[in-house]
């Protein structure tokens, strides 16, 4: 059995990883002050009230080693009249099982404290809970007095810390929020840092866009951030090195186109005047001729092809702006070809108007319709919508269809497709998809090829273009 290779785990965005981290640390940061802050405050309002209790604890405790003394002390009377601390209760053990106390019994005392205090002449602190409330137990063996009849005298106090409980409820709601305050920050300044990076490539992505769209003379802003400027002198370099790499191929092709007519206009003229004499020519030299007209034929539509495709990028895709409306525009190019083409136009359709050249548009839809007439059997339907702020024009046709490999490649230029290799269909040299291309690039839209929605056999064109007003 193959073992397959895992596969990498996709890598979060740019943006998010420089939140991410932001948001870490200031977790992490609001984490360790709440921990510490709260821990200390604890700490500190604990060992305060401890070290009161003691020392109240002690007094009291001294006034009932001082009351030993008697022969029988009124230890209810005693403990009553006891200072008392936040609440504080006494209770005192003679012997073995008496236990004297005005307001405690016995089990409010934890055993392991009475224990350890009843072993031990030192005294002894305790927190505990007693029916759900923080308590702080203190005890200590009291000395016999050498008068008293007691062998043996347990003094115990038992200081309440609901209050200071109620404190640290308060402080940890105040720091809960304060740590979720700050990791709100940390997120808001990791947004800010992270658009304030990512502005200057957002810079770049949009130049490189524009210039796949055609403005190639788009460059981005120099930066006075020295770490910057050095992506932006490499971007703006690349830019005007491909600018002229484009518009030298440019020329060329145009120069070359230009060459091409004098000798095309000669065997034009020279083919016109054998037609003229073709009675006194052979069927075969008759044939010869038919053969020769229709290759000048071709050829003329190549150098005319050549010369559309390079004139935008030589002069820099310039060509007469104005209001188009392509509706009209698609009812007209349909309408001249005098076939059964069906057209159908969405009612929000209907006066879709975008900002353009118009000779170029209707070479697009011109190209377009000739592409399936060679191709694919003629065009059977036509649907101009309009999705959003755009208009959307399909070109349908019954032919073998494009295949999934194809369906990019088709619009570069000397490209043909295979069900034309295969027919062997020698008109057209490739250039009129690509010209559908470049057109509807320059006019800020985009084109492709998809399989008819409907199911059925043939190739589906679609150009989308912006809405006047919504570039």
């Amino acid at each position: 059995m193959a073992l397959r290779r895992p596969r990498p785990l996709r890598r979060l965005p740019l943006r998010a990883r420089v939140v991410g981290a932001f948001t870490l640390g200031a977790l992490i940061a609001a984490s360790m002050l709440v921990v510490i802050t709260y821990g200390l405050s604890r700490n500190s309002m604990l060992g305060l009230r401890q070290e009161s209790s003691e020392a109240q604890f002690f007094a009291n405790a001294k006034q009932v080693q001082g009351s030993l003394r008697a022969e029988s002390p009124d230890f209810a009377v005693l403990l009553e009249s006891l200072p008392s601390l936040s609440g504080s209760r006494s209770i005192v053990r003679t012997g073995s099982d008496t236990w004297r106390s005005p307001s405690l019994v016995p089990s409010d005392l934890p055993a392991e404290l009475v224990n350890v205090v009843e072993g031990s002449n030192r005294a002894y602190a305790m927190r505990y809970r007693l029916d759900g409330v923080p308590q702080l137990a203190l005890g200590l063996r009291l000395r016999p007095a050498a008068v008293s009849q007691l062998s043996e005298t347990l003094y115990f106090e038992v200081v309440p810390l609901s209050e200071i409980e109620a404190t640290l409820g308060s402080l940890r709601l105040i720091l809960g929020l304060g740590g979720a305050l700050t990791v709100l920050i940390g997120v808001a300044i990791g947004a800010w840092a992270g658009g304030r990076l990512l502005r200057p490539l957002a810079n770049v992505s949009d130049a490189a866009n524009s210039i796949a769209h055609g403005r190639f003379d788009t460059r981005v802003e120099r930066s006075d951030d020295p770490d910057l400027a050095v992506i932006v002198e490499s971007f703006n370099d690349m830019a005007d090195a491909m600018e002229r790499r484009i518009a030298r191929d440019a020329r060329f092709a145009s120069d070359v186109s230009h060459e091409l007519r004098s000798p095309l206009q000669t065997l034009r003229s020279s083919i016109d005047y054998l037609n003229g004499h073709r009675d006194e020519l052979s069927p075969q030299g008759s044939t010869a001729l038919d053969l020769l007209a229709s290759e000048i034929d071709r050829f003329e539509q190549l150098v005319q092809d050549l010369l559309e495709i390079s004139r935008p990028d030589a002069h820099g895709s310039v060509f007469e702006r104005g209001l188009v409306n392509v509706t009209e525009l698609v009812q007209h190019r349909v309408g001249a070809l005098n076939s059964n083409i069906t057209l159908d136009v969405s009612p929000a359709a209907a006066n879709a108007v975008v900002i353009g050249d118009k000779r170029g548009l209707a070479q697009v839809f011109d190209n377009l319709l000739r592409n399936a007439e060679k191709h694919g059997g003629g065009a059977t339907r036509v649907e101009i919508s309009r999705p959003d702020n755009a208009v959307r024009v399909a070109v349908e046709d019954s032919g073998p269809g494009v295949t999934p490999s194809e369906r990019e490649l088709v619009f570069e230029r000397f490209t043909r497709g295979a069900a034309a290799r295969k027919r062997g269909v020698g008109s057209g040299a490739g250039l009129g998809l690509a010209l559908v291309y470049e057109h509807t690039r320059r006019h800020g839209g985009s084109v492709h090829v998809e399989s008819r929605t409907d199911g059925r056999r043939g190739a589906r064109f679609v150009v989308e273009l912006p809405i006047a007003g919504h570039r």
